[in-house]
């Protein structure tokens, strides 16, 4: 049991299925369990035939096989990133819905291929259930994301709250996901005051389940946001104010996702003008 929890991924999966599970049990959601499940199996499946297909082509060129050992393809099935495909998936079960069954898979399906096709350097630069999301809405237009969809209650933000702080200590990511809420923050609190509207309508809004989800968990993926720490600052920084401007002037719903989907490339640049280590998921110590 203790060997599970050495991995921050760990954290991630149980946080976003305790979610999950709330959300169906606790609010009346669309998205059916088989739904959820296609999901989640497409971004398994699509994980395991992409990355064995890698190192199948890397063995195949660079191995020597002996002849009396012959040659055996479950040996080069790799499972290193099924969770990292279970977080993906999880992640779209949360926040996309859609019209047919069929839709959810594409976005599956789309969400893993990102990682193999859109990355510079080993590195994939977009989110993949970001990247999910945001290209089945376009190419469908039959899926959208449901702002509204978790509430506002406070127990689900101080569950949301403390479950992201947990994560985002063993990441070790967290100003990603101060500086951005503590900019959209601002920004959304002057509009409101510029609007005369009340106080309630601003807690109303920044409340939503969505958002969090988003702030603490899609927001501060280690693997595809930038290295350095001046970078995710620079970074956070501007899709704050993208995502005010996509949400307040031009009315997306959605405007945080577009935004960071937008913002994504950026994410090249950056490493390359502040230059760190790239980040790689690792066992880690439980009592750090």
């Amino acid at each position: 049991m203790m060997n599970l929890f050495k991995d921050a991924r760990d954290y991630q999966i149980i946080c976003l299925g305790l979610f999950l599970v709330l959300g169906i049990c606790l609010r009346d959601w669309t998205l059916q369990i088989n739904s959820i499940l296609l999901i989640i199996i497409t971004c398994l499946v699509t994980q395991i035939i992409l990355s064995s297909f890698l190192k199948f082509n890397s063995e195949f060129i660079n191995i020597n096989i002996p002849k009396k050992q012959g040659f055996y393809l479950n040996n080069l099935l790799d499972f290193s990133g099924v969770k990292s495909a279970l977080i993906t998936g999880l992640g779209l079960s949360l926040l996309l819905r859609a019209n047919s069954s069929n839709i959810l898979m594409l976005a599956g399906f789309l969400a893993i291929s990102s990682k193999f096709i859109f990355n510079y350097h080993q590195k994939h630069f977009f989110n993949p259930a970001n990247f999910g999301i945001i290209i089945t809405i376009f190419l469908t237009k039959s899926a959208w994301v449901s702002p509204g969809q978790w509430g506002s209650d406070w127990w689900y933000l101080l569950l949301f709250i403390c479950a992201g702080a947990m994560v985002l200590n063993k990441v070790g990511r967290w100003e990603t996901s101060a500086i951005f809420l503590s900019v959209f923050i601002a920004l959304e609190g002057i509009y409101n005051y510029y609007l005369g509207w009340n106080f309630e309508v601003l807690t109303h809004q920044l409340t939503s389940g969505s958002l969090l989800v988003f702030t603490f968990f899609m927001l501060t993926d280690p693997r595809s946001i930038p290295n350095a720490k001046n970078s995710r600052i620079l970074w956070a920084i501007a899709i704050a104010f993208l995502s005010f401007i996509l949400k307040e002037v031009f009315y997306i719903n959605s405007g945080i996702f577009l935004a960071l989907f937008m913002m994504s490339p950026l994410t090249i640049l950056l490493d390359l003008i502040w230059k760190e280590n790239r980040f790689r998921w690792q066992k880690i110590n439980v009592m750090s």
